[in-house]
């Protein structure tokens, strides 16, 4: 249900940890009346927190999430604010239980689902769930609004646009370093980063619940119904965030349909002339911009009153869509010794919508 990046929370990728080495999962699990884990059946996976899946000994089916970190308590109450609202409105994994004081909660296990990053590499997030996400979307937007958090959220990241902190310069791969150093080399892009970060301040009076991380693997089919799962950074702020970050995955499974395209269209030791791999990228976006488009009207259709009287919402999202290729070059970048080709193709297209995000609402699928 995670999949965090040291781009966002400045921290490697943590090892799983042994279930039996934290026994207040188990007393949780006991005192929820589901039974203790059966280990035979238990997997956990790599995130920033830890987490554990399996059956317990009465025969439920759970998702056990520990927060980490310094930040953890703000997580864990943004989750369950957004659990607590949700109810009834929006098909999340149903929450069992919490253990506030040791950080955990427990979910139940969805069987058989597959993530939307899954399915749009199958070619499988057709419009028709790309119309059941945004009515989802729509739904977390209509949210009342009460017990969510108001703070800012910390994306775009507009401190290190002058230059890094020390510690994080000695922690950086070369890929990361490689990263900021181009965006410190772009004056024109750090001041269209800073425009967006400005942009979700209080005035705006279309602000709702968010999401906040929106991603394809925050979607989960599962016994066809379509999940959305993960609300750390769920709390008060700009819809087009969330609008903008769905338009942007399809954005960057497009550049990265760039190098397969060429290949399999190019006879061997061709190298693609830079108009070969332009209009390369441009039927790209065009073959994925449908999916976009059946989002962002059924979005539309079901979207809260002040939502659709936006007028800026579109040119907002597609701002939020070009920033979101640079976040995922940062993010791929953590775990990198260089910058790969797809990562600077993403990039350079990023970067050109977020430079004049009004010239390519329509182009990204973002009309009415």
């Amino acid at each position: 249900m995670e999949t965090e990046n040291r781009a966002r929370n400045g921290s490697h990728r943590f090892a799983p940890v042994d279930l039996d080495s934290v026994p207040e999962v188990d007393a949780l699990l006991a005192q929820l009346g589901v039974g203790s884990f059966d280990r035979t059946t238990v997997t956990t996976s790599l995130g920033r927190n830890d987490n554990w899946s399996g059956n317990t000994a009465g025969g439920s089916s759970v998702f056990v999430k520990r927060f980490n970190g310094p930040d953890r308590n703000i997580r864990m109450s943004r989750t369950t604010a957004f659990c607590s609202a949700a109810r009834n409105s929006v098909t999340t994994p149903q929450l069992i239980g919490a253990d506030e004081e040791n950080g955990l909660l427990v979910f139940s296990r969805l069987a058989d689902g597959r993530s939307g990053a899954e399915l749009a590499a199958d070619d499988a997030f057709d419009e028709a769930l790309c119309a059941r996400a945004g009515q989802a979307v729509a739904a977390v937007h209509g949210l009342d609004p009460a017990g969510f958090d108001c703070t800012a959220h910390p994306l775009p990241p507009t401190a290190n646009l002058e230059a890094v902190p020390y510690d994080f310069y000695t922690d950086a791969t070369a890929a990361e370093l490689a990263t900021w150093r181009l965006m410190h080399g772009d004056p024109d892009l750090a001041d269209a980063v800073r425009r967006l970060r400005h942009s979700d301040d209080g005035l705006l009076p279309s602000r709702c619940p968010l999401h906040g991380d929106m991603r394809l693997d925050q979607f989960l089919l599962a016994q066809g119904e379509l999940y959305l799962t993960d609300f750390e950074e769920a709390r008060i702020g700009d819809p087009a965030r969330d609008i903008g970050a769905f338009a942007g995955e399809w954005l960057f499974q497009a550049a990265r349909g760039i190098p397969v395209t060429l290949a399999e269209s190019s006879p061997s030791g061709h190298v693609p002339t830079h108009e070969e791999i332009i209009a390369t990228g441009v039927g790209e976006i065009e073959q994925r911009s449908p999916l976009v488009r059946r989002f962002y009207r059924a979005y539309l259709e079901h979207a809260p009153a002040a939502v659709r009287q936006d007028t800026a919402l579109a040119s907002r999202a597609a701002a939020y869509a070009g920033w979101h290729m640079l976040d995922r070059m940062l993010a791929t970048a953590s775990s990198a010794t260089r910058l790969s080709p797809v990562s600077k193709a993403a990039a350079g297209i990023g970067r050109t919508v977020l430079l004049d995000p009004a010239e390519f609402t329509s182009s990204l699928g973002l009309e009415a």
